[in-house]
């Protein structure tokens, strides 16, 4: 019995294809992330951040003005995009409730518009908002408990504990951006397989230049250098000033010589 093909078909082959090649390709730089942190952009940014919290915990807490303004745009950052996905899961859950028949069935799509298919599109679209809706919030949880270590008066607060809030956070960030990344490819799935096919192939060969890191992770210097070189600078700076001071005191005493000589 020969098999017809349909071009509701095309959806069976072209739409596991594209989200394979997407979890694929998370699959493969979640395991540089985690095993070569250093060649990809995720682990040289936290590897920076890192080092940044380092330099910033030293600074008394009534000096660390810088280091919260840095956290809260991150923090606004963060509420600003979940809003947005919170809206748009809304608008979506709104759009499955009241409409069962949308310009999307016409016939200029090619591919599945059955009832079903079109619900899959919508419920798998609101999930990757959620998601993202959730990464974001957790990013925002997270640095907000970093400004409250960070600001803490009189109270000895391990660094490793505010980066592995902070670090927490950027990576609740990234997980966010992804979960945005895949609505876009769903979204595109609702104007039929084959833009959503090529959603993914773009978006992967777009993210796999931005995810590699070529550049060497740099070697901060230590902080026991940078307290010891700011002690040297300071000590030049005394020495200079002492030594400005000895020339006004002999220039002072060889003038009060001149004036007793000539009285």
């Amino acid at each position: 019995m020969a098999w017809n093909w349909e071009k509701k078909h095309l959806d069976l082959v072209l739409v596991p294809s594209g989200l394979l090649i997407m979890f694929g390709y998370h699959t493969f730089l979640l395991y540089r992330c985690l095993k070569l942190p250093h060649t990809t952009t995720i682990g040289h940014d936290n590897h920076c951040r890192g080092a940044w919290i380092e330099r910033m915990m030293q600074v008394d807490p009534k000096d660390r003005g810088q280091a919260l303004s840095v956290i809260s745009s991150n923090t606004s950052a963060a509420m600003s995009l979940s809003s947005i996905c919170l809206v748009l899961s809304s608008l979506i859950g709104t759009w499955i409730g009241t409409s069962s028949e949308t310009v999307f069935t016409s016939n200029l799509i090619y591919g599945d518009t059955s009832e079903s298919t079109i619900a899959i599109k919508h419920i798998t679209l609101l999930i990757s908002f959620l998601v993202g809706f959730a990464a974001f919030i957790q990013t925002t949880r997270c640095f907000v408990n970093a400004n409250f270590l960070i600001t803490m008066p009189n109270a000895d607060v391990p660094v490793s504990y505010v980066q592995k809030t902070v670090l927490a956070g950027s990576n609740f960030w990234s997980l966010g951006i992804r979960a945005i990344y895949f609505a876009i490819t769903l979204l595109l799935w609702i104007f039929g397989p084959i833009p959503m096919f090529v959603s993914c192939l773009v978006t992967v060969a777009v993210l796999y230049n931005l995810d590699w890191n070529s550049n060497p992770l740099h070697e901060f210097q230590p902080l026991a250098s940078n307290i010891l070189v700011k002690i040297g600078q300071e000590m030049r700076e005394v020495g200079q000033e002492m030594r400005e001071v000895g020339r006004a005191i002999e220039r002072h005493g060889s003038s009060s010589s001149t004036s007793g000589r000539k009285q």
